[in-house]
């Protein structure tokens, strides 16, 4: 039998690798003939990177790039076939780069992605995957652009640095300074949200909190973004704000947008960039997996996006996910079976440290129930 293993990360507990290991153990232990594929899968956030260097050949590269708090920090993106790079936003204007006690959209910068942006153009980057997880930030792309060669100056004709409480004080820009070779380079954008730029659906007043914004902060930026964007489209005769996705990453959509990126399902691109389909398409079974799962796992989250290709192709797709909660029905309709790997009453601490024994067991569980049908239907 030919399993093919997809699952994200188990967040706070397991990368996506280390659940394929685990799920892997688990089926060779029960029978050690099944084929198993490992796929590990992001959705443009955390562990992107790592989920596509298992699946394919790359060379990582390191780089000194501007951290979200404006520091030099050690990064590293990686480039497939020399012209293929895929950066994670969160290695270098990642919320998890910024203490707690650090957290305010005022004081952090999207710069160091314009800078990496460039480093992959000067090494011969034809086509640049992005993906926006785990942000810090919420300048609309202000820093980037301005490392990619955009001016912006205050209503005193002040230049600006790119920071988030830069976005308060663009009267002007000048966009004819970007590099011209961002007109040759294909940018994807993988992103998992399908947030406007502003509003009360928008980049600050939905994920404005979780970076430290205040609600008067959330309230200024609304209102901030909605100016700067006019700006740029007025320059650009282009209008981008309200496209799904503008908000993704604290309106780092839009000014990807502004450049020429196509925002498109963090979950797709990297299915498609790790060739996923045609595994499955071949597969017997198909094992995908989370931290929890919801509705929400429906729309946009790596799991729900392997269960839409498996039943393209009608394979048995199984969620094997941390815990289980709201619309188990909605689940249930795209899932074949979805189990929760906590065996017995446990404390989501107690759950956490004990992940890989849960993980392993439920997986035998699930291998040693297909085999036995399997085996009995095959006579």
């Amino acid at each position: 039998m030919k399993i093919v293993l997809a699952p994200d990360s188990f967040k706070g507990s397991l990368s996506s690798s280390e659940v394929t290991q685990v799920m892997e153990r688990a089926i060779k232990d029960v029978d050690a003939t099944h084929t198993v594929v490992s796929k590990p899968m992001a959705d443009g956030g955390e562990g992107t990177i790592e989920a596509m260097l298992i699946s394919r050949k790359g060379r990582k590269v390191n780089v000194r790039c501007t951290g979200p708090l404006g520091e030099p920090v050690e990064s590293s993106y990686v480039l497939f076939n020399s012209n293929e790079a895929v950066i994670e936003l969160a290695e270098i204007a990642g919320l998890t780069l910024v203490p707690t006690s650090k957290r305010n959209p005022d004081h952090t910068t999207t710069y160091g992605l314009g800078e990496v942006i460039l480093d992959a153009i000067d090494r011969g980057a034809k086509s640049i995957m992005i993906g926006l997880g785990g942000s810090a930030t919420n300048d609309g792309g202000l820093g980037m652009l301005m490392a990619l060669g955009m001016k912006a100056w205050d209503k005193d004709g002040q230049s600006l640095n790119g920071y988030g409480s830069d976005l308060h004080r663009v009267h002007s820009i000048h966009f004819e300074d970007i590099d011209e070779r961002l007109k040759d380079i294909e940018i994807k954008v993988a992103c998992d949200v399908t947030n406007p730029l502003c509003g009360e659906r928008g980049a600050s007043v939905v994920f404005g909190p979780q970076k430290g914004a205040t609600d008067q902060q959330v309230e200024k930026y609304d209102q901030s973004l909605h100016q700067y964007a006019e700006l740029i489209e007025n320059n650009l005769s282009q209008s981008y704000q309200n496209i799904s996705g503008s908000g993704a990453a604290g309106g780092l959509g839009f000014a990807l947008l502004a450049i020429g990126g196509q925002l498109d399902s963090g979950a797709k691109l990297i299915a498609e960039t790790i060739h996923l389909e045609k595994e499955i398409q071949e597969a017997d079974l198909v094992i995908t997996g989370e931290g929890q799962s919801d509705e929400q796992t429906l729309y946009g989250k790596a799991p729900g996006y392997v269960a839409s290709l498996a039943n393209k192709h009608h394979v048995p797709v199984v969620l094997l996910s941390g815990s289980l909660s709201g619309d188990q029905k909605s689940l249930n309709d795209a899932f074949t079976s979805c189990f929760s790997i906590v065996n017995r009453p446990l404390s989501l601490e107690e759950s956490m440290n004990e992940v890989k024994t849960l993980l392993y067991e439920q997986t035998k569980q699930i291998i040693k129930l297909v085999g036995a049908f399997s085996a009995r239907y095959s006579k």
